[in-house]
């Protein structure tokens, strides 16, 4: 089953209810080399989903020191497509390294992704 790493409103409740259609048991963890900002919010469905117009994104920045915290999830294969419906076209899904020595899937802002 895939990982999926969030450091935003996939971690909220009422997200989850409605974009996999259940709450998702997940563990503490940190994403590496990536920093904090925040996006604003265009997609009033977005919006209605989140209650929020404004969203955490990550850049890459390189800095094996920089730590965003956050839940990781195993998914499944569905509930991944599910999750790239409901991110906005300024994230793009990457495998990227956790702290505790895992990889998984994260919404990244798509100007500042890691290199290929």
């Amino acid at each position: 089953m895939p990982l999926l790493f969030s450091y935003g409103t996939l971690q909220q409740d009422n997200v989850q209810l409605s974009t996999f259609g259940r709450l998702l048991g997940g563990r503490a963890d940190d994403l590496v080399e990536f920093e904090m900002a925040m996006l604003r919010i265009e997609d009033p469905d977005v919006i209605a989903t989140s209650g929020k117009t404004h969203h955490p994104i990550v850049k890459f920045n390189g800095d094996a020191a920089s730590r965003v915290p956050g839940t990781v999830f195993e998914i499944s294969e569905a509930e991944l497509a599910s999750a790239d419906r409901y991110e906005v076209a300024a994230y793009k899904r990457v495998l990227a390294k956790l702290s505790s020595g895992r990889q998984a899937w994260v919404y990244v802002d798509a100007r500042f992704a890691p290199p290929d």
